[in-house]
């Protein structure tokens, strides 16, 4: 199961990356588990200083910028 994170202050940027990450993983087929992080403190802890961000599997992957919907399915199955 591929574990997503999103992480940001929930602007419409960080709503936005959720969406998107959460269709992207439908379409792709994938069994995921997707989760929102409000918590500044845990940015820290994946080195996250602009939001919004993206952690799959525990591995940040993009910060600070939406990315495309091929980056996220690139993301996403890596």
């Amino acid at each position: 199961m591929t574990k997503i994170l999103i992480l940001g202050s929930g602007c419409a940027k960080c709503d936005s990356l959720y969406q998107q990450a959460q269709q992207a993983a439908e379409e792709l087929g994938i069994e995921y588990n997707i989760e929102k992080i409000s918590d500044m403190l845990k940015f820290i802890d994946y080195g996250v200083m602009i939001t919004p961000a993206i952690v799959v599997n525990g591995k940040l992957k993009l910060a600070g910028k939406l990315p495309t919907s091929e980056q996220l399915k690139s993301f996403l199955t890596q």
